[in-house]
């Protein structure tokens, strides 16, 4: 415990320097900058901040990619607000009640509330990075091969909930992850695996282009194949909160801050399911539930309390289990790898003060999203007028460059292109990228899990299913996708609703 505040103290000691508080500002705002641009991703800015900051020292680069993260998310409120547009997919949930606030001329009322929920969803989440990190880590060393290869399954089956109301659409996706996932040489004897012929597949399809494709190039083309008129609300208020309105919502900051956690933790769910359900239950507890979708404060700071606190909660699994926790935070996990930095149970042995290092970037991030959120409003609306015609052939730039920068072959700018046609094409039909991230990133964890699992037991699959935490994890696993089948899902709910009839009349 003492030797853990020891190495947390150290940290943010280590932080308190100009070029760190520089390129911490400086990571946010331009992040916060991305954000307010309707359509672009998070994973977008840290995929090509990726490519910018690879020859930077590991700490600075992932102090940058961490404050592009919390600033994206928090700067999508801003459009939500203001044009009722989500700047990214998290912001979804502010758009009914910060829209409404800005319609009855309070918008910067509205900005002002979302900026402290932001602010104090992250701090939130920051602190319980802060104490479960760790905790997690010491519980995943005694994981071995075929625990990992349930956990990585598990991550997969997850990908299901990201497409909501259609799980097979996700599930698609992340076994399509997987499958790219095992193109190249494989890890034990080296072989080529699904590259027909093509020496350029031999080393298989590196993570960053794939990802800037498919989330890059398809925004690019997604956006310049349906344009949108934008209207910007008039901002006439301040927008510095008062304290009294904020506290008094203080129920619905810890209440949100806990699902932000839990959601962004469970693989494959995800920001925006942290904030819309954040916003139900705030909704089905609040007093003033009929103020909802018509400029309720409550509703407002559930959503962005919700959302933000599960970005430290989505960087828990990724630090203690090499699990990412979203998309954004599986690219940030492969810059961490990129960077010599290896996420998983040995990061508590092997490197413990990265941790504490992640912890005192993301407080840099939260502090930062407060200042620019309050003190740089009127400039940061300038962005929103940027006409999309502009802006998306500098991202198409940007992504070129920053495919062919990573390993200088031309072939990964035809991989980025490859797959970003496709993906243009996949959205178009409902297919959502992030569970093609989550199969590519935990593709290989299951592939190597797998099949050291099999050399330790000599060919037998019994001990997948018979060690303690194994059969757990495949039955959590097998509930989980059992969930999203209508008849088992309704049966499940009357199962649940009788027993609870039981215990209360028992009780009664």
């Amino acid at each position: 415990m003492l030797e853990g505040l020891q190495m947390l103290g150290h940290s943010y000691l280590g932080f308190l320097n100009f070029w760190s508080i520089v390129y911490g500002l400086g990571g946010a705002l331009l992040g916060i900058l991305v954000g307010c641009m309707p359509g672009l991703s998070a994973t977008l800015c840290i995929a090509l901040l990726t490519t910018l900051t690879i020859k930077m020292a590991p700490n600075d680069a992932i102090l940058i990619l961490i404050c592009a993260y919390v600033g994206t998310l928090y700067g999508g409120s801003r459009s939500a607000i203001l044009l009722n547009i989500p700047g990214t997919a998290a912001n979804a949930a502010s758009c009914a009640d910060g829209y409404a606030l800005a319609r009855k001329g309070e918008a910067g009322r509205a900005i002002g509330i979302a900026t402290s929920g932001a602010f104090t969803g992250t701090l939130f989440g920051v602190l319980c990075l802060a104490m479960f990190t760790p905790a997690l880590a010491e519980i995943a060393l005694s994981f071995g091969a075929f625990e990992f290869f349930w956990l990585a399954l598990f991550g997969v089956a997850m990908s299901g909930s990201i497409v909501g109301e259609d799980p097979i659409k996700g599930w698609l996706m992340g076994c399509l992850g997987l499958l790219l996932a095992q193109v190249g040489q494989e890890g034990l004897y080296a072989y080529d695996r699904f590259t027909f012929g093509w020496d350029e597949l031999s080393g298989g399809i590196a993570l960053i282009p794939a990802l800037i494709g498919a989330f890059g190039f398809a925004e690019v083309l997604t956006s310049l194949a349906d344009p949108i008129e934008r209207k910007i609300v008039e901002m006439k208020d301040s927008v510095l909160p008062r304290f009294r309105e904020v506290f008094q919502y203080w129920r619905t900051v810890i209440r949100s801050g806990v699902i932000g956690v839990v959601t962004g933790i469970l693989p494959g769910i995800g920001e925006d399911s942290g904030a819309w359900m954040s916003y139900a239950a705030a909704k089905s507890v609040s007093p003033e539930r009929e103020q909802f979708g018509k400029g309720s404060i409550d509703g407002l700071m559930a959503a962005e309390t919700g959302d933000m606190s599960a970005i430290p909660g989505g960087i828990i699994p990724a630090l203690a289990l090499g699990i990412p926790g979203s998309a954004p935070a599986a690219v940030l996990m492969a810059a961490m790898i990129i960077h010599g930095i290896q996420p998983g149970p040995m990061l508590m042995i092997k490197t413990p003060q990265f941790v504490y290092d992640v912890v005192a970037m993301t407080t840099l991030a939260t502090i930062s999203i407060l200042i620019f959120g309050l003190f740089l409003v009127r400039p940061l609306l300038y962005v929103l007028r940027v006409r999309r015609t502009v802006l998306m052939p500098v991202i198409f730039v940007l992504c070129t460059v920053g495919a062919f920068a990573i390993a200088s072959r031309l072939f990964d700018v035809y991989v980025m292109l490859a797959i970003g046609i496709a993906a243009f094409f996949l959205r178009r039909r409902g297919y959502e990228m992030a569970p093609l991230v989550l199969g590519l990133v935990l593709g290989e964890l299951l592939d190597k899990s797998l099949r050291r699992g099999l050399v330790l037991s000599d060919g037998s699959l019994a001990p997948f299913f018979t060690r303690p935490i194994c059969a757990v994890l495949a039955a959590v696993t097998l509930l989980t996708m059992l969930m999203y089948i209508p008849a088992v899902n309704l049966r499940m709910r009357r199962a649940w609703g009788g027993a609870k009839r039981m215990v209360w009349r028992r009780s009664a």
